[in-house]
């Protein structure tokens, strides 16, 4: 679709949803980043899982990257109340290939640093993390962790600080705590975390078409109109 009628059917969509969901979607948009990313490897507990989506949505982070090798990601929608239909899901989940390898390699060639969160072997800690280059933070099970493939493949190993007699946080609470500190640093120190304004029209319209009921209806009467 070329970009003025991108724009016109924008304007047009935005006439069937009320004026509070169409500001809401104009600011929402002004605080998403593709600057920040999620990697989830082989997570199998439907609530930890879907928390983690809540979160990027909460903080902004628009692409959540999801391997599935061993285990298939379920959401619950009770744990992200509608969340993950705001962010954009890859999932890797081909049979027969290391499908966090075709992840890495995806990300590292878009510019992507590899972060791996482990709280076991040498690593820095999250607040030593740079923010002046695009960060993938990868998360695996609470059991099992990250791959081994994940760690050797990782750019740079990281662990939330702990001084009590567990070992780890749950998947939910150390992406929740990552993306606080990340991003709460990329937004001080940085300016060009945004979304582009390309990136922006294609979310603006994505996320319109689905909050309007009976979108696809509307939407074919627009290009009628519009070819007539």
């Amino acid at each position: 679709m070329e970009l003025g009628q991108k724009q016109q059917l924008i304007t047009y969509l935005s006439q069937f949803v009320t004026l509070a969901r169409w500001e809401k979607i104009l600011s929402v948009l002004q605080q998403r980043t593709r600057y920040i990313t999620i990697v989830l490897e082989d997570i199998y507990q439907p609530h930890n899982a879907s928390a983690v989506l809540r979160s990027c949505d909460s903080f902004g982070v628009q692409d959540v990257h999801i391997i599935e090798n061993k285990n298939i990601f379920t959401i619950t929608q009770g744990v992200t109340i509608g969340s993950d239909r705001w962010l954009t899901l890859y999932r890797y989940n081909q049979r027969d290939i290391n499908n966090a390898e075709d992840c890495l390699n995806r990300l590292k060639n878009e510019g992507y640093i590899i972060v791996a969160t482990t709280p076991y072997k040498q690593h820095i800690t999250i607040k030593e993390l740079s923010v002046n280059t695009k960060l993938a933070l990868m998360f695996g099970s609470e059991i099992n962790g990250l791959s081994e493939y994940a760690h050797n493949n990782a750019d740079v190993l990281v662990k939330i600080p702990m001084v009590g007699f567990s070992e780890s946080f749950n998947i939910s609470v150390s992406a929740a705590l990552c993306l606080y500190d990340v991003m709460s640093r990329l937004k001080k120190e940085h300016d060009n975390w945004g979304l582009t304004e390309t990136e922006k029209l294609d979310l603006e319209l994505n996320w319109l078409r689905k909050s309007i009921k009976g979108g696809e209806l509307i939407e074919k009467r627009f290009f009628r109109d519009f070819r007539e």
